[in-house]
Order: C-alpha cells, then structure tokens, then sequence
C-alpha cells in the first residue's frame, strides 16, 4: 500500500460493520499510528475505531478533501459495499504501512 500519493482519504472501522471513520491525511502511516495509539484524543479512540479498512491514494490534496467530503455523505450501506468491494474480509491494513513512531 505504499505509494508517492500527496494525500490519501481512508477508512477505519472498530470491527466489522461495526463503527465507521472516513478521514483525510497527507501522511497516511503517521496518522493510522496516531489512531492506533490514541495519541490524538477524539472519536477513534473513543469508541476504538483502529483498524484500517480502505484506502485510497491522491496525487493532490484538494482531491482527497473532496473526496472526503464526499465519502462522509454517502449511506452506511455504500460505505460497506466500497470497503467490501477492495477489502471483503475487512482485514487491517495498516500492517501494509509498517507503522512506526
């Protein structure tokens, strides 16, 4: 999962259909680790939503926010299709990004 992106809008989620999170960043591997750890206080870490079930790369930042904003308006049930299209085991893969401090 590792790429030249300048932004990536991603998805995590606390368990199988379980809670939802779609974010925006332009270090993907910094900020997963920050949700992982719970460094950053807010919805993540309370209500444990860690595990990273989709990505997606952008070459422009502009484009990831819009994509985002986007995201954060569809249906749960599109959210769920999308993860499942890429991703139909809901793995973590955060393992990909080798996250470190």
């Amino acid at each position: 999962m590792t790429s030249d992106a300048a932004a990536w809008i991603y998805i995590l989620a606390s368990d199988r259909n379980g809670t939802l999170y779609v974010g925006v960043t332009t270090s993907l591997r910094h900020r997963i680790h920050q949700h992982k750890t719970g460094s950053v206080p807010g919805f993540t870490s309370t209500y444990g939503v860690t595990k990273l079930v989709y990505a997606e790369p952008y070459a422009e930042i502009s484009q990831a926010i819009q994509r985002e904003r986007n995201l954060k308006h569809w249906s749960r049930a599109w959210k769920l299709a999308l993860i499942e299209k890429d991703n139909p085991a809901w793995v973590d893969l955060s393992g990909d990004l080798h996250l470190i401090e």
